[in-house]
């Protein structure tokens, strides 16, 4: 596992940040077909902090951070990522941009024909293809060990546990040392067990790589455990946002309710 120092607290607001922005949204607006989605959301991401987003199924979560990387294109509003306008980039810019996320989703999408090793590989390949094989081997053999799963380097994707799936999908996104990282509902369909353990990692990977964190989710364990910033999403509008402590006094009914979950 990760050797160094591991943030315990449930409400890790203490992390080290600083006032730079690395991610910045403004007036986003998503719609498909009639449906709008995002109506007009902003935010920031600051460098070194997870900033959770959470908010129930079909309040725009995942749309979000599709956007982020321009996996999906918002209708209205501007995308600034590492100082860069997404929004304006060609494909060999958004390319080069997109090597420096790293970007969990919620499936995993791990390559089910490739083994776990191979798996680790691909991305190293695409983004350096001057890597020796000893150094890519390292480099596999490390992700593995901070994931806790080096033992499983010549499994198949389909011998592996749901959490192992997310463990091994998180090891991928972080060997390529990604300054940013955009979890997208990293706990979903896990035991209350294995979502403790994804969650702590999530922090021993913003201490370890010093990354920044986008964490999607409408699981409040998870929000309690990874986020240094909570901003609430409720039909499509930010709702709230705040620490974790100001979101939890918070006297407002639905605030209130979410958090009885």
């Amino acid at each position: 596992m990760i050797t160094e120092q591991v943030i315990t607290s449930k409400n890790p607001s203490t992390a080290d940040k600083s006032d730079e922005i690395v991610i910045e949204l403004k007036n986003i607006k998503k719609s498909f077909d009639k449906q709008e989605v995002l109506k007009d959301v902003s935010l920031k991401l600051f460098n070194g902090e997870n900033l959770v987003i959470l908010g129930r199924s079909g309040s725009g979560k995942s749309v979000l951070i599709k956007c982020i990387v321009r996996l999906l294109i918002p209708d209205e509003g501007t995308i600034n990522v590492l100082e860069e306008n997404v929004g304006t980039l060609n494909s060999a810019g958004l390319d080069a941009l997109r090597k420096k996320i790293g970007f969990l989703f919620q499936s995993g999408a791990l390559y089910d024909s490739m083994t776990v090793k191979q798996n680790l590989e691909f991305p190293l390949r695409r983004i350096n293809k001057d890597l020796k094989q000893q150094e890519i081997d390292e480099k596999v053999l490390t992700v593995l060990d901070n994931v806790g799963l080096a033992d499983a380097l010549d499994k198949m994707p389909s011998q592996l546990s749901g959490g192992m799936r997310k463990r091994i999908s998180l090891a991928r996104t972080i060997i390529a040392d990604p300054k940013i990282m955009l979890y997208d509902e990293p706990t979903a369909g896990l035991d209350p067990i294995t979502s403790d353990e994804i969650s702590s990692l999530i922090n021993e990977v913003q201490k370890k790589y010093k990354t920044s964190s986008i964490v999607i989710t409408h699981d409040i364990e998870c929000a309690r455990t990874t986020a240094n910033r909570i901003l609430m999403l409720q039909d499509g509008v930010v709702y709230k946002e705040g620490t974790l402590e100001e979101i939890e006094k918070s006297d407002d009914p639905f605030i209130k309710s979410f958090f009885k979950l």
